[in-house]
């Protein structure tokens, strides 16, 4: 009776924790580094919290060369930009449902998501009713791939 009693006790606070793991790590805010001149960063960042209803933390503090060559943006996919989430680079204005979508499949071989420049359209480049065609690129170790396009 107290072995069971035991084992009984002990899942649940074996839950307990692993719930409580799981909140917190969703929780973890959104790292996103930016140039403090730049404005377009702020509408994207909305977008993450509203969408994904994420916390974001914006860094101004790094200069964005340096971010971007710490975290192996390739130069071609390079944007105003980058966040760090759960282990993958986010470089540019890569919309909420990719993220998502990356974080639900959880790709081991992607480093990283990049939208390259600014794509008139894309989250937080509105423009009116303006779009222009662009793509979200896959990036790691393999090299790069299409994530995913929008027109």
């Amino acid at each position: 009776m107290k072995t069971a009693k035991l084992t009984r006790m002990a899942t649940i606070a074996a839950a307990f924790v692993l719930s409580a793991c799981t909140v917190a790590a969703q929780a973890a805010p959104y790292v996103m580094y930016r140039d403090p001149n730049c404005g377009c960063c702020h509408k994207w960042a909305e977008h993450i919290r509203a969408d994904m209803e994420a916390e974001v933390v914006m860094r101004e503090d790094v200069p964005m060369p340096e971010v971007k060559a710490a975290l192996g943006v390739p130069a071609d996919l390079v944007s105003c930009h980058t966040m760090k989430v759960e282990g993958y680079v986010i470089e540019g204005h890569v919309p909420a449902a990719e993220v998502e979508r990356l974080l639900r499949e959880k790709p081991a071989d992607v480093k990283g998501l990049a939208v390259a420049r600014m794509p008139i359209g894309s989250p937080g480049m509105e423009m009116g009713g303006q779009t222009q065609p662009y793509q979200v690129i896959a990036f790691g170790d393999f090299g790069q791939r299409v994530y995913a396009s929008y027109n």
